[in-house]
């Protein structure tokens, strides 16, 4: 049986990889989980390992070729009785002329998009619930499609995804029938085209118009990471309506605690005991209560539905050296501890840095966590890590003045504070529960260990 090998998904903003090294070649025999190949992002390095056993057959694609997410790179006989002689002339056959076999199969995919738009749509959206990435939402976007007539686009990528060359060939097709399209809206319910709509012409704002020629003039151009990160945010927050909540944290109760505990957990461990474990473990908690801010949307069609997970992983994001940013997650955080917590920060940050990090370490987060603070910032409103509801940001830890109530009266003392903010859907989340929440976990820290 002959198995197709994708260029895998490496975290919700990266949709293209650079394949680094080939470790097997046409007539090569695999075994399930062996490494195939090497390849790199903006992000991460990682190995590819082999989805069955078999022989590879076909590498459609050569060291340094960049490839975008879903894409097929290989094929494989998974028959225990191919023979690798047999396989190889074919194999040789498309070395020859990769590129021209990968365009051969555009078109085909393109044809069944004009011919058959209808009866591939249901099949590809599996339940309602299909992963756009930022691109495609850009390009939708910029094109005027709704997430209504998105949902009916068929994708041709990993596990249904509309890919770039579906959602191009869908707005060719489109505008060669202007008179079905503007018939569309009014044959659908009132209830479901119109909001989406309106809210997508609200973002059509006009181009900047750059008069290059102009003296005094410095230009920088986008690099990948940045376009990626640019494209991801656009997207987060034509998708999420933004709402914001902050809450001032004492933290004199965590001093103590970390104090009474920093020499032997740095003698143990090996690095310093931080804030931001106490921070992660009082997140934890607050997510326990309040699970709404833990879900997900499907909002592929009308009415929403409110996806609540069953399991807590944190995404902690961290600067690269490049000036890119990445969100590596602590799985299953509600299952470990304040010193599990902090290992896993310690681990993840460093490898992050060094892009060393895995494809499972930077995908499936539920939550997530910022820290702006580390450069200086008092208060930020970070945007959401979109398909997540909530992020929540950390200030500056600094001394402040604090009005301590007592029986003998009212004092002002500086002690250690944090500006914590919640950034969360308005879709889901209202004003009381972001409040709830956030307040919540400003409990947890300020009553720590009692």
């Amino acid at each position: 049986m002959q198995v197709d090998i994708l260029m895998p998904k490496m975290g919700e903003s990266i949709m293209e990889g650079t394949i680094l090294k080939w470790h097997k070649q046409p007539g090569d025999k695999v075994e399930r989980d062996e490494t195939i190949l090497e390849i790199s992002t903006d992000k991460v390095d990682t190995e590819v390992p082999s989805p069955e056993s078999g022989v590879i057959t076909q590498l459609l694609f050569k060291e340094g070729d960049v490839v975008e997410v879903g894409n097929v790179i290989a094929k494989m006989d998974t028959d225990a009785n191919a023979a690798a002689g047999a396989s190889a002339p074919a194999a040789e056959e498309k070395k020859e002329e990769p590129k021209a076999e990968v365009k051969q199969e555009v078109p085909k995919e393109e044809v069944k998009q004009e011919t058959k738009p209808v009866e591939t749509a249901e099949p590809v959206v599996s339940g309602g619930a299909r992963f756009y990435s930022p691109l495609v939402l850009s390009i939708a976007s910029k094109e005027g499609i709704g997430m209504a007539e998105l949902e009916k686009i068929p994708g041709t990528g990993a596990e249904g995804r509309v890919t770039k060359k579906d959602i191009l060939a869908y707005v060719q097709n489109r505008g060669s029938k202007p008179a079905e399209v503007k018939a569309e809206p009014k044959a659908e319910p009132k209830a479901q085209a119109p909001a989406p709509k309106a809210e997508e012409r609200k973002i059509e704002l006009p181009k900047q118009k750059i008069d290059y020629n102009e003296e005094g003039l410095s230009v920088m151009e986008f690099d990948n990471i940045r376009q990626k990160m640019a494209e991801h945010m656009v997207a987060s927050v034509r998708i999420s309506p933004h709402v914001t909540a902050t809450v001032l944290v004492d933290l004199s109760t965590v001093d103590k605690v970390r104090a009474s505990m920093k020499n032997e957990f740095k003698e143990k461990e090996g690095f310093n005991l931080s804030y931001m474990p106490f921070i992660c473990e009082a997140t934890v908690k607050a997510l326990k209560d309040f699970p709404l801010v833990n879900s997900v949307i499907d909002d592929s069609a009308a009415p929403y539905k409110a996806i609540t997970r069953n399991m807590i992983n944190l995404g902690i994001a961290v600067a690269m050296d490049n000036g890119g940013l990445i969100v590596p997650v602590i799985k299953s955080a509600d299952g470990k501890n304040l010193v599990g917590i902090a290992r896993d920060l310690n681990d993840l940050a460093k490898r992050a840095r060094v892009k060393k990090l895995t494809l499972d370490e930077i995908q499936g987060g539920t939550f997530s966590i910022t820290n702006y603070g580390v450069f200086g910032n008092d208060m930020g409103t970070p945007i959401i890590n979109q398909p997540q509801v909530a992020i929540m940001g950390l200030g500056a830890i600094k001394k402040r003045p604090m009005v301590i109530e007592t029986e003998q009266g009212d004092f002002i003392l500086a002690k250690n504070s944090v500006y914590l903010t919640l950034s969360f859907d308005h879709r889901l989340i209202d004003g009381a529960l972001g409040g709830q929440f956030i307040v919540r976990v400003k409990e947890y820290l300020e009553s720590y260990g009692k």
